[in-house]
Formats: structure tokens, C-alpha cells, sequence
């Protein structure tokens, strides 16, 4: 029973990072609209019907029943079409929902909102104000990211001894030990559990990366310093050579890859160690580069999906996750009993991959996304930069709202893409141990 109210309260703990988060994009957008004097209606965390608002001047505020998002609604979106407000109607489907957005933009004009309209502002206001909101994202994200790092740490390895391999057996091969292997060198230099590795070689070793790097290149005699009981030791040891698992770029070991190199044989223990702010930094810059090709992987991953969801295949770790699913995460965290310290630390992870997620997302250059906004304002200032140097005539504001019917192309694959994630979030959800 008490597990169960902890992953309930894991996943009410999550929703409301996941609220503050969406409120927090959102008052990018509306601040910066505010400071460039357009006038915002409205200003909604959550989709669906109200459940709270109150007006504040010219913006109600409020929190919707669904909390799957937000947004503000900003006066001129898009710029009158021929009759100076909106195209009359036509029965063509696509200029339907040019006018239907254009419409949408002028249904709340008030006297005096002539000067307050969206895109009677300048393109490198438009690009801030759409820029804002998933800029406060990437800052709560690299806020989170930074604390955890650097006040809480991540789990590495280090230079301890887990355990002793009693044999040489290449990895690659995945067996017990038999009467016919060889003792592992560190087997038969007298390597213990608990040992702490501090030099090797003569030469001191502060960290497990280094200490991996140094036992890799060595074939033959080397001695180890260890501490063991208060005290040191050296011990002699005879490196031998095995298929091991190969290292990338970044000291991870590479699934189903080996290499020829030196070997000692034993296992490093894990802890949660602080890092340094240069060390946050480059973990981050790592995080960011892997949630980028992430997500240019989508597409890719749309048959893992479909099979997990429909066909009842495994759910592969690195699947994509939607708001449910980081929910469920999100309330196992909780209940797997860790101690406060990390379970707090693997919330604030969550709420951070969550918002970066959100950053990269809604920087796609694509309607109705934020990046598409900022493409269209950029492709403005461009084409009026370019005329203004050939003189030619102004050619005027960028219709966006031409641009409709590739948004609800675009909107329906998106929600296509996030029913599919929600099928397979809740008959086959990926799990964390």
C-alpha cells in the first residue's frame, strides 16, 4: 500500500514540475510580448476547460483542466489579408484555414490595438518574444541539470574494488570461469574487495577513466598501490591481454564492440560523486548533443513504437516517452526507495530532460511550432534586407498564415506521433530499475 501512494505521489510531484514548466515557457512569451507593447488577451497553463482565471489589465490569467500544455494568445499574429482584415471566404480547403487563422488573430481587436500588433513588430522582436518561451526552458533546464551535477552528482565508477574476476575469459564470450582458464592477474597479485587503487605504476590515480585508460595499455609487469585497512600496499601484477568491451568517445563502454587490450581483471565500484562546474558543463553539452539526435531519430523509432504498443514486442530503453510515460517514471522514482537525496535529484533529471526536450522540440523550424514563427520572421527580415539593398519596393510583412495548412499537416502527425507514444506508454511502458 505504501508503494502505491508513493508512485501516486511521484507521479503529482512530476505534474506539477510539468505545470511550472509549461507556466514558465509561457511567461517568456508573454513578458517579452508585453515589453514590445502587444497586447495579450490571455495567458493559459493546461488546455480544455477553465478551472481558474482571473483578469489582471488587459490579460486573463488562468489554469485549464488538462494539463498538457498552454499558451497566450497574442492580438495580430498574422497580417491582414487584401481587404485590410481578413480574404473573403472561399470554398478551397487550404484558403479556408488561412482565413479561419487569419480570423482567429482579429477576433478580439479592440480600438486602439492598431499599434499593438503582433507583426506590425519588428522581426527581431518577433523572433525574441517567440525565442522567449523555449529559452525559459533551456535556462530551467540547465538550472536543474547544474544542481543536480554539481550538489548531488552522478553515479560513476571509481577506483575501489567491487570485485575480483577469479579468470581470464574474454567478455565477449559471457561464461563461468572453468578448470582450464587462467587466474585473472589481479586474482594472482592478491587483489581484494574493498581495495582502493590510488597509484598505478608509481604514478597516482584519482579517478576510475584514468586508472581504465592506464590498465588498457599495459601488457606485463606493473605494480599497484592500494589501500587497504588504513594502509598501503603494492602489489605486483602481471597484465595479461583480453577481448574487453570498446570505449567511445566519452569512456562509455559500446554494446556488442571488443578490443585487444590489457587486462587486470575486476570490477570498479559506484558512487555518487559531485562534479565540478567544467565537469556540469561538458556532461551537459553531452545530454544536449544526445537529446538532439534523439530527436532527429523520431522517425526511426516510429516501428519500435507501433510493435510495443500493437504487437507486444519489447520496449526498447531508449524509446521516446510522452507526458504519461515520464508520469509513470516519474512515480516508480519514488517508489523504488531510494535515499532522499537521490530520489530528489532523479526528479529534478526528469523535469530537466523533460524541459530541454521542450527546448529542442519547439526549435524545429516548423508551424505551428515557436521555430516556425522564427522562421517566418527571420525569411521576412531577409527578403526586406534584400530589397531594401536593390531597391526595390518594401515587399511588406511574411504571411504566416499562408503557411496554415502545412501547421495542421504538421499538428496532425504530431498528434498522431503522441497517441501512438500514449498507446505504448500504457500497454507496454518503459520501466527503470
Amino acid at each position: 500500500m505504501t508503494s502505491i501512494l508513493l508512485t501516486v505521489l511521484g507521479i503529482v510531484i512530476f505534474f506539477v514540475g510539468l505545470l511550472v514548466s509549461i507556466a514558465w515557457h509561457e511567461l517568456g512569451h508573454l513578458s517579452t510580448a508585453k515589453l514590445f507593447g502587444v497586447r495579450v488577451p490571455q495567458y493559459m497553463v493546461g488546455f480544455g476547460p477553465t478551472l481558474w482565471s482571473k483578469k489582471k489589465g488587459d490579460t486573463e490569467y488562468g489554469v485549464k483542466a488538462i494539463p498538457l500544455g498552454g499558451y497566450i494568445r497574442m492580438i495580430g499574429m498574422f497580417p491582414p489579408g487584401k481587404d485590410g482584415r481578413i480574404e473573403a471566404r472561399s470554398t478551397s480547403p487550404w484558403r479556408g484555414m488561412i482565413e479561419d487563422a487569419r480570423s482567429a488573430a482579429y477576433e478580439e481587436l479592440q480600438p486602439g490595438d492598431e499599434t499593438r500588433l503582433f507583426y506590425t513588430r519588428k522581426p527581431w522582436k518577433r523572433v525574441i518574444v517567440m525565442f522567449a518561451g523555449p529559452f525559459m526552458n533551456l535556462i530551467l533546464a540547465v538550472a536543474l541539470f547544474l544542481s543536480v551535477f554539481m550538489f548531488v552528482g552522478i553515479n560513476k565508477s571509481t577506483t575501489t574494488v567491487e570485485s575480483v574476476v577469479p579468470c581470464v575469459v574474454s567478455q565477449s564470450d559471457n561464461r563461468d570461469c572453468t578448470a582450464a582458464d587462467k587466474p585473472s592477474p589481479a586474482k594472482a597479485a592478491g587483489l581484494q574487495q574493498g581495495d582502493r587503487i590510488v597509484a598505478f605504476d608509481g604514478q597516482p590515480i584519482a579517478d576510475w577513466a584514468t586508472l581504465s585508460d592506464r590498465i588498457r595499455a599495459t601488457k606485463g609487469a606493473a605494480t599497484l598501490t592500494v589501500e587497504r585497512d588504513g594502509e598501503q600496499k603494492v602489489l605486483n601484477a602481471t597484465l595479461t591481454t583480453n577481448k574487453v568491451l570498446k570505449k567511445d568517445a566519452n569512456g562509455d563502454p559500446v554494446k556488442d564492440e571488443y578490443v585487444e587490450a590489457g587486462y587486470l581483471g575486476f570490477g570498479p565500484a559506484s558512487a555518487t560523486i559531485p562534479l565540478t562546474f567544467t565537469e556540469s558543463v561538458d556532461h551537459m553539452g553531452v545530454i544536449v548533443q544526445s537529446g538532439f539526435d534523439s530527436l532527429l531519430a523520431l522517425p526511426s523509432k516510429v516501428p519500435d513504437l507501433w510493435n510495443a504498443a500493437f504487437l507486444g514486442e519489447e520496449r526498447q530503453a531508449d524509446s521516446p516517452m510522452g507526458v504519461v510515460g515520464a508520469a509513470r517514471v516519474g512515480g516508480e522514482i519514488l517508489g523504488l526507495g531510494l535515499p532522499m537525496e537521490n530520489t530528489v535529484a532523479m526528479m529534478l533529471f526528469l523535469v530537466a530532460g523533460f524541459n530541454l526536450s521542450l527546448f529542442l522540440f519547439n526549435m524545429l523550424p516548423l508551424l505551428p511550432l515557436d521555430g516556425g514563427h522564427i522562421a517566418g520572421a527571420l525569411w521576412e527580415s531577409l527578403r526586406r534586407n534584400v530589397a531594401k539593398v536593390f531597391r526595390r519596393p518594401d515587399p511588406g510583412p511574411f504571411d504566416v498564415a499562408k503557411l496554415m495548412p502545412v501547421a495542421y499537416v504538421v499538428a496532425g502527425l504530431f498528434i498522431c506521433f503522441t497517441v501512438l507514444v500514449l498507446v505504448a506508454d500504457v500497454v507496454n511502458p518503459v520501466r527503470i530499475s
